[in-house]
């Protein structure tokens, strides 16, 4: 059994990308982390989807809790990570930034109250070489929206260009793609004579790593079962 006072061993699916290097760098700046390629506590996965059914079957052999913080996945893969919590604990993230947790949260709230007479629509901005658009963090943020609407589904999407006609209460979406931008995200809320913006702005990909620390933390030790980051901040 882990001694509670040993750092927490985080194991980095793929330990080279983006996330792999901002996850080590943040754990060599705080104490109670540690990496350890092989057994770790937690296993935290930022890779592709390609390689998200090899991170889950790692995960659920070593029975250990995993972090997907994979975007842009499908519903077999979707499919494939609700099976995979019937077995271990896994956070589904399409984000990690504690700022865009609270943000999802203000989102639902403030969409419940407006209701469905005011239009949403959902603008971000990521760096050039980000492939899915709109991004996961935009449909997470529309699918807080569509939960505070009255009757909504959590899987109502809407579709990239404001502007186009679409039905009525549908959500919106905006993708820009460019320069080195980690990521902006606005959710509008457009009523008669009014407008009302909540926004989050990624300056460094840091914000994501920490938040990363904290969901790994949260993880540790809980039963098998499906959490979001929304669980990791009502646990604060």
């Amino acid at each position: 059994m882990r001694d509670p006072k040993q750092p927490l061993r985080l194991t980095l699916f793929a330990p080279k990308g983006r996330m792999g290097i901002a996850i080590a760098e943040a754990v060599s700046a705080v104490s109670g982390f540690a990496i350890d390629p092989d057994r770790g506590d937690v296993l935290i996965d930022f890779s592709s989807p390609a390689a998200l059914a090899a991170s889950l079957d790692r995960a659920v052999s070593a029975a250990i809790p995993i972090l997907v913080g994979t975007t842009g996945l499908d519903d077999f893969a979707e499919r494939r990570i609700a099976d995979a919590a019937t077995h271990v604990a896994v956070l589904r993230a399409a984000n990690t930034s504690l700022g865009i947790a609270l943000l999802a949260d203000s989102v639902e709230r403030t969409a419940r109250l407006l209701g469905p007479e005011w239009d949403i629509e959902i603008v971000e901005a990521h760096h050039r070489g980000k492939a899915d658009a709109p991004s996961g963090t935009a449909l997470y943020l529309g699918q807080a929206a569509s939960r505070g609407r009255s009757g909504a589904s959590d899987e109502e999407r809407g579709r990239s260009g404001a502007g186009l006609q679409r039905a009525t209460g549908a959500i919106g979406y905006s993708s820009i793609r460019g320069g080195t931008l980690a990521g902006d995200h606005d959710v509008m809320f457009l009523g008669p004579g009014e407008r009302l913006v909540l926004s989050h702005r990624a300056e460094d990909r840091a914000i994501f790593a920490r938040g990363a620390l904290t969901a790994a933390r949260f993880l540790h030790g809980r039963p098998a079962g499906l959490y979001t980051m929304r669980d990791v901040i009502d646990s604060l």
